[in-house]
C-alpha cells in the first residue's frame, strides 16, 4: 500500500518534466477498496447508529406522547366527572327548588280550598238557618192568621149566642134586662178567660227561649237586692239589761249618753218599751257588733258617761280588729287556703259578722268551698281550684254595703286588686249568680254548691220546725184549688209539684192554676229566693190480665 508520502515522493513537481500518466495512475487498489469498505462500514454503522438514536428518540417521544395522552385522558375524565357532578348538583338543587315551589303552591291551593270549603259550609248553614227561620215565620204567620180567623169566627158565634141567650132568658125566665146581661157577661167572661189563658200560654212559650236567660238574671238580681221582709232579722241586735232603770242611764241627761254612743259607733240605739232589752240597728255588721259589745260592757260596768263611752268604744274597736283578723286566719286554715293577701284574709274575717237570710256568710263560704271541691273531684277537675273558688265566691259581701253594685262584681274586682290572678277564681266570684257568662267549669260548680248550701234544711233564717211548717203551708196553698188531686213540696221548698185531674182541667186551665198558685204563694208566704210551681195533668189507663 502506497502511502501519501510515497505518492508525493513519486510525483514529480509540476514545474518539472512531464510525468507519464500510467505512472500517476498506478496506485494501490487494495487500499482503495479497504478505504471504501471502511467508508461503507462507517456509513452503515452511522446509519445504524442514527437509526438506533432515532428509534430511541421516537420511543421516548411515543412514551411521552402516551403519558401526555393518558394524563390528558385522566384530566378529561376528571373534568367530565366534575361537570357531571356539577350538573347533577345543579339539577338536584333545581329539582328541590321546584319541589318546594310545588309544595308551597299545593299548600296555598289546599288552604284556599279549605277556606272556600269553610265559607261554603258557613253559607250552607246560613242558608239552612234562613230557610228554617223563614219556615218558622211562615208557620207562625199561618198560625196567627188561623188564630185570628178563629177568634173572629168565635166572636161572631159569641155575639149570636149572646143575642140568642138574651132572648131566651127574657122569654123563659122573665128576667130583667140587667139580670140577663149580667149572666151573659159572666159566661162570656169565663169563655174569654179560657181563650186568654191559651193565648197567654202560647205567647209565653214563644218568648221563653229568648227571654229565659234575661229573666233569670233579672230575677236573681231582684231576689238578691230585695230583703224587705228580713231587714229586722239581719240588721238589729238586742242587748239585755238587768233592769229598766238602766235605760235612763243609757239615755243620759237630755239624751247625751245615747247620742255619744251613736256618734262613736255609727249605729242607732233603739230604746223602747220592751222590758230588759235595748236594740242596736245598723246595716254595717262590724259597726253593729262594735255598738252591741260596747253597750254590753257599759251595762256591765255601770259607769255611763261620754268620756267612758268613748274609751270603751275605742277598746272594743281594737278588740274587734284583732277578732276580725283571727276569724279570717281561722277560716283560711280550715279551708286550707294558701297565698291569700292579708286584705283578703281580713275581708273573710269581716264576713263572720255578716248573715244572709240568717245564715253566717263565713261558715257558708267554707261550706261552699268543700262542696265545690267534692263536686270537682267527682268530675275529674282540680279540687284545690274549686275549693278556692267556693271559699272566695261571696267575698264581695264584706264590702257591698260600702260600694255601689252587686257583691259578685265587687268581690271580683276586690280579689283582682289584691293579687288573685286565676281567671277561674275571678269568673266564679263574678259569675256565681249568672251576672257574667261562665268561662270555666268551676263557675257552675260554685253555683251548684252555693244553692246546695243555702237550700239545705235549717241553713237559712229558720229552724227545722219553721222549715217544715213552711213546706206544709206551701202544699196546703197548692191543694186549695178544686181540681188539684195532690201537691208535693220538693227541693227543700224551692218547688211545688201539683197534680190535677186531667178530666176536669185542660192545658190552658192548668196554666191558669199554676199562675194562681204562684200569686197566692207570693201574697201569703215569706220565703228566701224563689219557688217554682209545676202543674201536671195526665191520663192513666189501667187494665188487668187474668
Amino acid at each position: 500500500m502506497m502511502t501519501l508520502t510515497a505518492w508525493t515522493e513519486a510525483t514529480p513537481p509540476l514545474d518539472g518534466p512531464a510525468v507519464h500518466l500510467p505512472l500517476m495512475l498506478a496506485f494501490d487498489w487494495t487500499a482503495a477498496f479497504t478505504l471504501l469498505a471502511g467508508i461503507l462500514v462507517g456509513g452503515v454503522c452511522g446509519a445504524v447508529a442514527l437509526k438506533l438514536i432515532a428509534g430511541s428518540v421516537v420511543t421516548a417521544a411515543r412514551t411521552e406522547a402516551e403519558t401526555l395522552k393518558s394524563a390528558a385522558a385522566s384530566e378529561a375524565e376528571a373534568a367530565r366527572q366534575k361537570a357531571e357532578l356539577d350538573a347533577e348538583r345543579a339539577a338536584k338543587a333545581r329539582k328541590d327548588e321546584v319541589d318546594r315551589e310545588v309544595r308551597e303552591a299545593r299548600n296555598e291551593v289546599k288552604a284556599q280550598q279549605e277556606r272556600l270549603s269553610k265559607r261554603e259550609d258557613a253559607l250552607e248553614e246560613a242558608q239552612a238557618r234562613l230557610a228554617s227561620r223563614e219556615s218558622k215565620l211562615d208557620s207562625r204567620q199561618s198560625k196567627v192568621q188561623n188564630r185570628e180567623n178563629e177568634v173572629e169566627s168565635r166572636a161572631t158565634e159569641v155575639e149570636a149566642r149572646d143575642a140568642e141567650i138574651t132572648t131566651r132568658l127574657a122569654e123563659v125566665a122573665d128576667l130583667s134586662r140587667e139580670d140577663a146581661r149580667a149572666q151573659v157577661l159572666e159566661r162570656v167572661a169565663q169563655e174569654s178567660e179560657e181563650e186568654a189563658a191559651g193565648l197567654k200560654r202560647q205567647i209565653v212559650e214563644a218568648a221563653e227561649s229568648d227571654a229565659k236567660r234575661q229573666s233569670r238574671e233579672i230575677t236573681t238580681m231582684a231576689i238578691q237586692r230585695f230583703a224587705a221582709e228580713h231587714v229586722a232579722d239581719s240588721t238589729v241586735r238586742s242587748v239585755k239589761i238587768p233592769s229598766d232603770d238602766l235605760k235612763g242611764r243609757i239615755i243620759g241627761r237630755e239624751g247625751r249618753n245615747i247620742r255619744a254612743i251613736e256618734r262613736a259607733t255609727g249605729a242607732d240605739i233603739l230604746v223602747d218599751d220592751t222590758p230588759g232589752v235595748i236594740s242596736v240597728s245598723c246595716f254595717d255588721p262590724i259597726r253593729r257588733a262594735i255598738a252591741g259589745e260596747s253597750l254590753a260592757r257599759l251595762v256591765a260596768d255601770g259607769r255611763v258617761h261620754p268620756s267612758r263611752i268613748e274609751e270603751i268604744v275605742e277598746t272594743v274597736k281594737k278588740d274587734m280588729e284583732e277578732r276580725v283578723q283571727e276569724k279570717g286566719n281561722e277560716a283560711v286554715v280550715e279551708a286550707k287556703m294558701r297565698g291569700l293577701h292579708p286584705k283578703i284574709v281580713e275581708a273573710m274575717g269581716k264576713m263572720h259578722f255578716r248573715t244572709s237570710f240568717g245564715q253566717n256568710v263565713l261558715r257558708h263560704s267554707i261550706e261552699v268551698a268543700f262542696l265545690s271541691q267534692a263536686i270537682a273531684d267527682q268530675l275529674g277537675l282540680d279540687g284545690a281550684i274549686a275549693r278556692r273558688c267556693g271559699f272566695l265566691h261571696d267575698i264581695g259581701k264584706a264590702m257591698d254595703h260600702e260600694m255601689e253594685g252587686g257583691h259578685p262584681a265587687i268581690g271580683m274586682e276586690f280579689a283582682r286588686r289584691f293579687g288573685e290572678t286565676r281567671e277561674e277564681v275571678l269568673n266564679a266570684i263574678g259569675g256565681h249568680h249568672g251576672d257574667i257568662p261562665s268561662t270555666s267549669p268551676y263557675t257552675p260548680i260554685v253555683m251548684a254548691a252555693d244553692a246546695v248550701s243555702g237550700a239545705r234544711p235549717g241553713a237559712r233564717r229558720e229552724s227545722m220546725e219553721l222549715y217544715i211548717q213552711r213546706l206544709k203551708q206551701l202544699e196546703d196553698i197548692a191543694r186549695q184549688s178544686g181540681a188539684v188531686r195532690e201537691a208535693y213540696a220538693i227541693q227543700a221548698g224551692r218547688e211545688v209539684r201539683v197534680i190535677v185531674d186531667s178530666g176536669r182541667v185542660n192545658d190552658d186551665e192548668a196554666f191558669i192554676i199554676a199562675d194562681k198558685i204562684a200569686r197566692r204563694v207570693e201574697d201569703e208566704m215569706t220565703f228566701p229566693g224563689e219557688i217554682k210551681v209545676t202543674v201536671m195533668r195526665e191520663t192513666r189507663a189501667e187494665a188487668t190480665a187474668r
